[in-house]
């Protein structure tokens, strides 16, 4: 590693749903809205906060200028791993707020107890 890394994170980027990714992320997980971009009193871009981890949102129009449309199954195939100290607590937040992630999984790093959560994108549950 350089002494001066210029990277800081890497922020994964997924065209969604907002309404949608809002409730799974915001209202049942606990990330923050700390940037957003409207318009014509839509939202269509935010950056959504949890400590140190963060996600960016996009909405396109479904029609007209700008618009996108996937050419297949949104969200297929990709999964999130948030690192953390206290993965259960994440779970038992979002499952209390009626999300439904993958169980937690335990390791051990570097010769301490550490934990991470992973929440999969599925059709039930996409964000």
């Amino acid at each position: 590693m350089t002494g001066n890394a210029n990277v800081k994170q890497a922020v994964p980027f997924f065209r969604a749903n907002i309404e949608r990714s809002l409730c799974y992320y915001v209202y049942g997980l606990g990330f923050e809205m700390t940037r957003k971009w409207i318009v014509e009193g839509k939202l269509r871009f935010c950056w959504l906060q949890h400590g140190e981890a963060a996600l960016m949102l996009q909405e396109f129009p479904k029609e007209g200028h700008d618009s996108w449309s996937p050419k297949g199954k949104v969200g297929e195939g990709v999964s999130i791993c948030f690192q953390c100290d206290d993965a259960l607590a994440i779970y038992r937040t979002g499952t209390a707020r009626g999300i439904k992630p993958r169980s937690p999984l335990s390791e051990t790093e570097c010769g301490s107890p550490r934990c991470r959560i992973r929440m999969a994108t599925r059709s039930s549950s996409r964000a």
